[in-house]
């Protein structure tokens, strides 16, 4: 007889009724955008008129803003084909994957698109453009890395604290966050918590366990002073007036340094208008698609500070659904790692919900003025279909061993 499968029924509707409400989102944080037609006088005149009168101007000849579904209909293209991969991971049997080919080839992809990239993509370092279509392939690093650590843990778990077991192991991760942190200090953050998370959890000696964590410590300053705009971001976060740095750099120095991207000459002001939205919505918001910082004030307002917008527009009842619906992923994947009888199974299951929620409330933590600003997507919501396909790559292979744990 064929095996009846038994879905995890809260896991797998939390996951497409938060990709479903992302698409809304995405609609509602880019249904306004400016005409090309029109000057900067005239966005000027319309945000004033929207704060003064808190309105929009009505008279289609004098409004410079009109609906826009182009980033819409891309997410739902992209929405389809991660749906499609989902579920056909969904139906495929986790177990197949426990095997030195699949721990290797994808994270080796990975690795050689990374590096492809870095040539490819002079200035950000982050896309491979063909035509029109475009991917980032450092999004694809956490279900390559997922996969590769519950693959290695497993078969070293009786000899977890020898060298011969975290010496490859730390290699082949700083390779790999190497590659990823030239581009993506978020992204890498997101996969070091991944695998400490895995390490510790298998039993990694606390001393090696240290060591790991004073090495990412250590390696952050190299990576943030490797790119002026981090180093102004940092210096937003830490001191926003600038009272500390002119007392220690009287001369301007490293002012003049961090500000050599044009894009850093205001490094908190993403975080301000943020900051204004989250504190517009209050606690029933302004009603879905009523967002005033959208129209031009916060920059990515459909990317990575999507979160900001669902906070002003749902209020605080609409980003407590957004965060709790992260905690049931977490305690979904959390219960498989205690039930799953297979460690391949367990260390699958908690890779995947550290990945998923370690990133979300990392880009929460930006939105709300917690850490300092950091370029990357709420996973399943924001814009972004490399985002919105790694993400649910890796939550079908949570559904996966939801589906096929004997």
């Amino acid at each position: 007889m064929a095996q009846v499968l038994k879905t995890d029924q809260p896991l797998f509707l939390t996951v497409v009724l938060m990709a479903a409400f992302g698409m809304v989102m995405v609609y509602s944080s880019s249904s306004v955008n400016v005409s090309s037609s029109q000057d900067r006088q005239a966005k000027l005149d319309l945000a004033t008129a929207v704060n003064a009168a808190d309105t929009v101007p009505q008279k289609k000849d004098d409004n410079p803003y009109h609906p826009n579904y182009h980033f819409l209909f891309r997410q739902m293209g992209w929405a389809a084909v991660s749906l499609l991969v989902m579920m056909c991971l969904k139906r495929c049997d986790y177990k197949r994957f426990e095997s030195s080919t699949w721990a290797f080839a994808p994270l080796g992809i990975v690795m050689a698109l990374l590096v492809l990239v870095y040539f490819l993509d002079g200035s950000g370092h982050r896309w491979l453009r063909m035509g029109g279509f475009g991917i980032q392939p450092a999004e694809f690093a956490r279900p390559a890395l997922i996969v590769f650590l519950a693959w290695f843990v497993t078969r070293r778990a009786n000899k977890i604290n020898t060298p011969g077991t975290w010496a490859p192991a730390a290699l082949a991760l700083g390779v790999l966050a190497a590659c990823v942190i030239i581009a993506d200090i978020g992204t890498a953050a997101v996969l070091m918590c991944t695998a400490g998370a895995v390490f510790y959890v298998a039993g990694l000696d606390k001393r090696y366990f240290l060591a790991a964590v004073a090495a990412c410590v250590l390696m952050m300053p190299v990576a943030i002073l490797s790119k002026p705009y981090r180093v102004h971001r940092v210096i937003a976060f830490l001191d926003p007036d600038d009272y500390w740095l002119d007392k220690l750099d009287s001369k301007g120095v490293i002012k003049n340094w961090a500000n050599q991207s044009i894009t850093t000459r205001d490094a908190g002001y993403h975080v301000r208008q943020s900051k204004i939205a989250v504190a517009t919505g209050g606690v029933f918001g302004l009603g879905l698609n009523e967002s005033k910082q959208k129209l031009r004030f916060l920059p990515e307002a459909h990317n990575d500070f999507i979160y900001a917008i669902i906070c002003e527009e749902l209020g605080l009842w609409g980003a407590t659904a957004v965060l709790a619906g992260y905690l049931i992923i977490l305690w979904r994947g959390l219960r498989l790692y205690w039930l799953v009888p297979d460690d391949f199974g367990r260390y699958l299951a908690l890779g995947v919900c550290v990945a998923v929620v370690s990133q979300a409330l990392m880009n929460m933590s930006v939105v709300l003025d917690i850490a300092p600003a950091k370029g990357f997507t709420l996973p399943l919501i924001s814009y972004g279909g490399s985002s919105l396909l790694s993400s649910m790559t890796s939550l079908g292979l949570l559904l996966s061993v939801s589906d096929h744990a004997a």
